[in-house]
Protein backbone atom coordinates (compact mmCIF):
# COMPACT_ATOMS: atom_id res chain seq x y z
CA UNK A 1 0.00 0.00 0.00
CA UNK A 2 1.63 3.23 -1.10
CA UNK A 3 -0.56 5.62 0.83
CA UNK A 4 -1.34 5.92 4.49
CA UNK A 5 -4.70 4.20 4.90
CA UNK A 6 -7.84 6.28 5.05
CA UNK A 7 -8.68 9.87 5.77
CA UNK A 8 -7.48 11.47 8.98
CA UNK A 9 -10.01 13.05 11.32
CA UNK A 10 -9.31 15.28 14.27
CA UNK A 11 -12.08 13.23 15.90
CA UNK A 12 -9.50 10.43 16.08
CA UNK A 13 -7.51 12.43 18.63
CA UNK A 14 -9.19 11.38 21.87
CA UNK A 15 -8.06 14.39 23.86
CA UNK A 16 -9.74 17.52 25.07
CA UNK A 17 -8.64 20.60 23.09
CA UNK A 18 -5.94 22.59 24.92
CA UNK A 19 -7.03 25.51 27.04
CA UNK A 20 -6.97 28.76 25.10
CA UNK A 21 -4.65 31.43 26.47
CA UNK A 22 -5.91 34.95 26.07
CA UNK A 23 -3.59 37.66 24.72
CA UNK A 24 -1.70 39.86 27.14
CA UNK A 25 -3.53 42.90 28.48
CA UNK A 26 -2.29 46.28 29.65
CA UNK A 27 -2.90 48.82 32.44
CA UNK A 28 -2.18 46.44 35.30
CA UNK A 29 -4.62 43.76 34.13
CA UNK A 30 -3.75 40.11 33.87
CA UNK A 31 -0.78 39.26 31.65
CA UNK A 32 -1.40 35.68 30.60
CA UNK A 33 1.67 35.35 28.45
CA UNK A 34 3.93 36.35 31.30
CA UNK A 35 5.54 32.94 31.64
CA UNK A 36 7.32 33.28 28.30
CA UNK A 37 8.52 36.74 29.28
CA UNK A 38 9.76 35.51 32.65
CA UNK A 39 11.70 32.83 30.83
CA UNK A 40 13.46 35.64 28.98
CA UNK A 41 14.48 37.17 32.28
CA UNK A 42 11.70 39.72 32.75
CA UNK A 43 10.17 39.70 36.23
CA UNK A 44 6.45 40.38 36.02
CA UNK A 45 5.55 39.01 39.44
CA UNK A 46 4.65 42.41 40.87
CA UNK A 47 2.36 43.13 37.95
CA UNK A 48 0.65 39.77 38.39
CA UNK A 49 0.14 40.41 42.10
CA UNK A 50 -1.48 43.77 41.32
CA UNK A 51 -3.58 42.11 38.61
CA UNK A 52 -4.82 39.47 41.04
CA UNK A 53 -5.75 42.11 43.60
CA UNK A 54 -7.73 44.08 41.02
CA UNK A 55 -9.39 40.95 39.67
CA UNK A 56 -10.37 39.73 43.13
CA UNK A 57 -12.03 43.05 43.84
CA UNK A 58 -13.98 42.98 40.57
CA UNK A 59 -14.77 39.27 40.83
CA UNK A 60 -16.17 39.75 44.31
CA UNK A 61 -18.58 42.27 42.83
CA UNK A 62 -19.86 39.71 40.34
CA UNK A 63 -17.75 40.68 37.31
CA UNK A 64 -17.81 37.49 35.19
CA UNK A 65 -14.84 38.53 33.06
CA UNK A 66 -12.71 39.07 36.17
CA UNK A 67 -13.86 35.72 37.57
CA UNK A 68 -12.84 34.03 34.33
CA UNK A 69 -9.40 35.69 34.33
CA UNK A 70 -8.84 34.59 37.92
CA UNK A 71 -9.62 31.06 36.82
CA UNK A 72 -7.00 31.39 34.11
CA UNK A 73 -4.42 32.60 36.63
CA UNK A 74 -5.01 29.57 38.84
CA UNK A 75 -5.13 27.00 36.05
CA UNK A 76 -1.88 28.32 34.58
CA UNK A 77 -0.18 29.03 37.92
CA UNK A 78 0.57 32.62 36.90
CA UNK A 79 1.05 34.95 39.84
CA UNK A 80 -0.44 32.26 42.12
CA UNK A 81 0.33 28.60 42.82
CA UNK A 82 -1.39 26.38 40.28
CA UNK A 83 -4.65 25.26 41.86
CA UNK A 84 -7.25 23.44 39.75
CA UNK A 85 -9.88 23.51 42.50
CA UNK A 86 -9.58 27.31 42.78
CA UNK A 87 -9.62 27.65 38.99
CA UNK A 88 -12.75 25.53 38.87
CA UNK A 89 -14.41 27.72 41.49
CA UNK A 90 -13.85 30.92 39.51
CA UNK A 91 -14.73 29.37 36.16
CA UNK A 92 -17.98 28.10 37.66
CA UNK A 93 -18.92 31.55 38.95
CA UNK A 94 -18.30 33.07 35.52
CA UNK A 95 -20.03 30.18 33.75
CA UNK A 96 -23.13 30.67 35.88
CA UNK A 97 -23.14 34.27 34.64
CA UNK A 98 -23.36 32.79 31.10
CA UNK A 99 -19.81 33.69 30.06
CA UNK A 100 -19.22 31.30 27.15
CA UNK A 101 -15.43 31.08 27.57
CA UNK A 102 -15.87 30.07 31.19
CA UNK A 103 -18.52 27.50 30.30
CA UNK A 104 -16.14 25.97 27.76
CA UNK A 105 -13.25 25.87 30.25
CA UNK A 106 -15.51 24.34 32.89
CA UNK A 107 -16.50 21.63 30.42
CA UNK A 108 -12.83 20.92 29.74
CA UNK A 109 -12.07 20.62 33.46
CA UNK A 110 -14.87 18.10 33.93
CA UNK A 111 -13.61 16.09 30.98
CA UNK A 112 -10.04 16.17 32.25
CA UNK A 113 -10.92 15.62 35.89
CA UNK A 114 -9.05 18.72 36.99
CA UNK A 115 -10.25 20.09 40.32
CA UNK A 116 -13.27 17.80 40.14
CA UNK A 117 -13.89 14.08 39.51
CA UNK A 118 -13.89 13.33 35.79
CA UNK A 119 -17.46 13.50 34.48
CA UNK A 120 -18.17 13.43 30.76
CA UNK A 121 -21.87 14.14 31.23
CA UNK A 122 -21.31 17.33 33.25
CA UNK A 123 -18.64 18.35 30.76
CA UNK A 124 -21.08 18.00 27.88
CA UNK A 125 -23.63 20.07 29.80
CA UNK A 126 -21.24 23.04 29.94
CA UNK A 127 -20.03 22.58 26.36
CA UNK A 128 -23.67 22.66 25.27
CA UNK A 129 -24.27 25.96 27.09
CA UNK A 130 -21.20 27.55 25.48
CA UNK A 131 -21.98 26.06 22.06
CA UNK A 132 -25.47 27.52 22.12
CA UNK A 133 -23.85 30.94 22.51
CA UNK A 134 -21.76 30.39 19.38
CA UNK A 135 -18.47 29.36 21.05
CA UNK A 136 -16.60 27.59 18.25
CA UNK A 137 -14.36 25.36 20.36
CA UNK A 138 -17.34 24.22 22.42
CA UNK A 139 -19.36 23.54 19.27
CA UNK A 140 -16.54 21.44 17.87
CA UNK A 141 -16.04 19.54 21.13
CA UNK A 142 -19.78 18.93 21.42
CA UNK A 143 -19.73 17.53 17.90
CA UNK A 144 -16.92 15.17 18.92
CA UNK A 145 -18.90 14.10 21.99
CA UNK A 146 -21.85 13.09 19.81
CA UNK A 147 -19.60 11.37 17.28
CA UNK A 148 -17.87 9.32 19.98
CA UNK A 149 -20.74 8.90 22.43
CA UNK A 150 -18.87 10.72 25.19
CA UNK A 151 -21.37 11.70 27.88
CA UNK A 152 -24.25 11.52 25.37
CA UNK A 153 -25.69 8.77 23.16
CA UNK A 154 -23.74 8.51 19.90
CA UNK A 155 -25.60 10.57 17.32
CA UNK A 156 -23.94 11.43 14.02
CA UNK A 157 -26.71 13.83 13.02
CA UNK A 158 -26.00 15.93 16.13
CA UNK A 159 -22.26 15.51 15.56
CA UNK A 160 -22.55 16.91 12.05
CA UNK A 161 -24.84 19.74 13.20
CA UNK A 162 -22.44 21.07 15.83
CA UNK A 163 -19.32 20.42 13.76
CA UNK A 164 -20.85 22.38 10.89
CA UNK A 165 -21.63 25.34 13.15
CA UNK A 166 -17.98 25.56 14.19
CA UNK A 167 -16.72 24.92 10.66
CA UNK A 168 -18.84 27.73 9.24
CA UNK A 169 -17.18 30.06 11.74
CA UNK A 170 -13.75 29.12 10.40
CA UNK A 171 -12.67 26.62 13.08
CA UNK A 172 -10.06 24.49 11.29
CA UNK A 173 -10.45 21.29 13.34
CA UNK A 174 -14.19 21.38 12.66
CA UNK A 175 -13.68 22.03 8.96
CA UNK A 176 -11.46 18.97 8.68
CA UNK A 177 -13.91 16.85 10.67
CA UNK A 178 -16.83 18.00 8.53
CA UNK A 179 -14.82 16.94 5.51
CA UNK A 180 -14.43 13.49 7.07
CA UNK A 181 -18.19 13.23 7.63
CA UNK A 182 -18.77 13.98 3.94
CA UNK A 183 -16.01 11.62 2.86
CA UNK A 184 -17.45 8.74 4.89
CA UNK A 185 -21.10 9.64 4.34
CA UNK A 186 -21.82 9.79 8.07
CA UNK A 187 -25.28 11.34 8.54
CA UNK A 188 -24.80 13.25 5.28
CA UNK A 189 -24.80 11.92 1.72
CA UNK A 190 -21.30 10.83 0.74
CA UNK A 191 -19.89 13.70 -1.29
CA UNK A 192 -16.20 13.80 -2.18
CA UNK A 193 -16.39 17.30 -3.67
CA UNK A 194 -17.91 18.63 -0.45
CA UNK A 195 -15.27 16.77 1.58
CA UNK A 196 -12.50 18.32 -0.51
CA UNK A 197 -14.05 21.77 -0.06
CA UNK A 198 -13.92 21.56 3.73
CA UNK A 199 -10.47 19.96 3.76
CA UNK A 200 -9.22 22.88 1.68
CA UNK A 201 -10.66 25.46 4.07
CA UNK A 202 -8.84 23.83 6.98
CA UNK A 203 -5.68 23.12 4.96
CA UNK A 204 -5.36 26.80 4.12
CA UNK A 205 -5.12 27.43 7.86
CA UNK A 206 -2.09 25.10 8.16
CA UNK A 207 -4.16 22.20 9.48
CA UNK A 208 -1.81 19.30 8.84
CA UNK A 209 -4.45 16.55 8.85
CA UNK A 210 -6.55 18.48 6.36
CA UNK A 211 -3.49 19.10 4.19
CA UNK A 212 -2.81 15.37 4.18
CA UNK A 213 -6.45 14.59 3.47
CA UNK A 214 -6.57 17.01 0.55
CA UNK A 215 -3.36 15.54 -0.85
CA UNK A 216 -4.93 12.09 -0.56
CA UNK A 217 -7.97 13.29 -2.51
CA UNK A 218 -5.71 14.48 -5.34
CA UNK A 219 -3.96 11.09 -5.37
CA UNK A 220 -7.26 9.27 -5.73
CA UNK A 221 -9.01 11.87 -7.87
CA UNK A 222 -11.89 12.00 -5.39
CA UNK A 223 -13.85 15.26 -5.51
CA UNK A 224 -10.95 16.87 -7.37
CA UNK A 225 -9.07 15.99 -10.57
CA UNK A 226 -6.32 13.44 -10.07
CA UNK A 227 -3.18 15.56 -9.83
CA UNK A 228 0.17 14.45 -8.39
CA UNK A 229 1.56 17.99 -8.41
CA UNK A 230 -1.26 19.09 -6.15
CA UNK A 231 -0.94 15.99 -3.96
CA UNK A 232 2.83 16.59 -3.57
CA UNK A 233 2.11 20.23 -2.75
CA UNK A 234 -0.33 19.45 0.07
CA UNK A 235 1.68 16.51 1.42
CA UNK A 236 4.75 18.77 1.52
CA UNK A 237 2.93 21.40 3.55
CA UNK A 238 1.69 18.72 5.95
CA UNK A 239 5.22 17.35 6.26
CA UNK A 240 6.48 20.74 7.43
CA UNK A 241 4.55 20.18 10.65
CA UNK A 242 4.32 16.41 10.77
CA UNK A 243 7.32 14.21 9.94
CA UNK A 244 4.99 11.23 9.42
CA UNK A 245 3.75 12.90 6.21
CA UNK A 246 7.22 13.10 4.67
CA UNK A 247 7.10 9.47 3.52
CA UNK A 248 3.94 9.88 1.46
CA UNK A 249 5.33 13.14 0.05
CA UNK A 250 8.49 11.31 -1.06
CA UNK A 251 6.44 8.52 -2.64
CA UNK A 252 4.45 11.11 -4.55
CA UNK A 253 7.65 12.75 -5.78
CA UNK A 254 8.56 9.51 -7.56
CA UNK A 255 5.47 9.91 -9.74
CA UNK A 256 6.54 13.34 -10.98
CA UNK A 257 8.89 14.28 -13.77
CA UNK A 258 11.83 16.47 -12.69
CA UNK A 259 10.07 19.47 -14.22
CA UNK A 260 6.80 18.77 -12.41
CA UNK A 261 8.64 18.19 -9.13
CA UNK A 262 10.36 21.57 -9.45
CA UNK A 263 7.00 23.18 -10.16
CA UNK A 264 5.45 21.60 -7.06
CA UNK A 265 8.40 22.63 -4.86
CA UNK A 266 8.12 26.19 -6.16
CA UNK A 267 4.42 26.19 -5.27
CA UNK A 268 5.27 25.12 -1.73
CA UNK A 269 7.85 27.91 -1.31
CA UNK A 270 5.47 30.54 -2.64
CA UNK A 271 2.61 29.32 -0.47
CA UNK A 272 4.80 29.43 2.64
CA UNK A 273 5.67 33.06 1.92
CA UNK A 274 2.06 34.08 1.41
CA UNK A 275 0.71 32.04 4.37
CA UNK A 276 2.95 32.72 7.39
CA UNK A 277 2.53 30.23 10.21
CA UNK A 278 1.03 31.56 13.41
Amino acid sequence: MLWRTGIVSTNDKDIVPPFSILPATQDGELVLRSSSLVNRGLDLSNKLVRARTQLLRAAGQGDADAQFKLGLMYINGQGVPQDFAEALKWFRKAAEERLANAQNFLGCMYWRGQGVPRDLLDGVKWFQKAAEQGHTSAQYTLGRAYAKGWGVPQDYAEAVKWTRKAAEQGYADAQNSLGVFYYNGQSVPQNYAEAAKWYRKAAEQWHEDAQYNLGFMYVRGQGVPKDYVQSYFWFSLAALRSFKCSGVRNLTAKRLTPEKLMEAQRMVREWEKSHPKE
